[in-house]
């Protein structure tokens, strides 16, 4: 999320939502995988918050975050043989406060978070959350559209899906439905999916696991639907912390499983992106490299070098998900209903 639009007060949810968080209770397990390791250290992952990363379905090109307390846009990057690209601003970001890009399976479509107005020559919009008002800090739901080798103008989803304006963390599915955080009456951020018709959507609908009451932020959600990963405060969390969600036999949600001490920090772990194939799971932490005393000189220069990126603020974080998903739901599984 961003800075301010969610993130000032995140620095959005690490500070706002954080404090909502009310547990239904989850059993807590032992992470199966190694530990995350950041990504693109010094270049995606850089002195500023960086979070959210979308990537095309090749895998060769990134659309991402990157904020500070006064501004958020949309940056993008591409792999290269000596690594990924010095990130630029993506053509269709940089004029209000965007952030959140969420990639269509096919790559042929994007969605993002922005406060630009819903009506054009409007203000910025104002969010609401937490029972406070941030002028300037809200956010809808636009889509972009790819055109050859570049993207077309933006387009605001409709007022059915945007029906606030503090909706954000969108995630699109491989038949267009959208997933998505919104703040309800109560402050506190649930998760929504907002079904895909021939002709624009269909009412959102709470989604099972995203219960009235606790704050679960972030989807992502496989192209198949056949697991989630979301943050919330939810028991066992320390903080903000990651969970993992299974798609049931009969179409239904399993129950949440906490992603353990080895995955989530004693911060806020959220933000939560998959890799095109699914395996690999990125994620936006305030985690830092400890560091022993004393140490050598030549350790000291390559801290110093680290500062860059390893600042306390957010970074992006890979890890190896397959562990987790060996008791998926089999392919074939009933597609969502509605209801769920």
């Amino acid at each position: 999320m961003s800075v301010p639009s969610r993130r000032g007060a995140d620095t959005r949810l690490r500070s706002i939502v954080i404090a909502l968080g009310v547990g239904l209770g989850a059993t807590a397990q032992a992470s199966p995988s190694g530990a995350p390791v950041v990504f693109s250290p010094g270049v995606i992952s850089g002195p500023a918050h960086d979070s959210a990363p979308a990537f095309a379905p090749d895998g060769a090109t990134v659309y991402f975050t990157r904020s500070s307390a006064t501004l958020s846009m949309i940056l993008s990057s591409r792999r290269t043989a000596a690594g990924w690209s010095e990130p630029i601003i993506a053509p269709f970001s940089g004029t209000w406060r965007d952030m959140e890009p969420a990639m269509a399976p096919d790559g042929s479509f994007l969605v993002f978070v922005s406060n630009r107005p819903a009506v054009a020559g409007g203000a910025a919009l104002d969010g609401r959350f937490n029972g406070q008002a941030y002028p300037g800090g809200g956010g809808n739901l636009w889509r972009v559209d790819r055109v050859g080798d570049g993207w077309g103008a933006p387009v605001r989803l409709p007022d059915i899906v945007n029906r606030t304006s503090s909706t954000f963390a969108p995630a699109v599915v491989r038949d267009g439905s959208v997933y998505f955080m919104e703040a309800a009456a109560d402050g506190a951020f649930g998760l929504f999916r907002a079904q895909r018709q021939a002709r624009g959507y269909a009412a959102p609908v709470r989604v099972a696991f995203s219960r009235a009451g606790t704050s679960d932020v972030d989807p992502a959600v496989a192209p198949d639907e056949s697991y989630a990963v979301f943050s919330s405060k939810r028991a066992p969390a320390a903080g903000m912390d990651l969970f993992l969600v299974r798609r049931a036999r009969d179409g239904g949600w399993g129950t949440p499983l906490h992603l353990g001490a080895t995955v989530n920090s004693p911060g806020s772990d959220a933000e939560a992106r998959l890799s095109p194939d699914g395996r690999t799971l990125y994620f936006a932490s305030e985690r830092v490299a400890p560091v022993a005393f004393p140490r050598p000189a030549d350790e000291a220069a390559r801290d110093l070098a680290r500062l860059r990126w390893d600042n306390g603020l957010y970074n992006i974080w890979q890890l190896d998900l397959s562990p987790w998903l060996v008791e998926a739901a089999p392919t074939g599984a009933p597609a969502p209903k509605q209801s769920q």
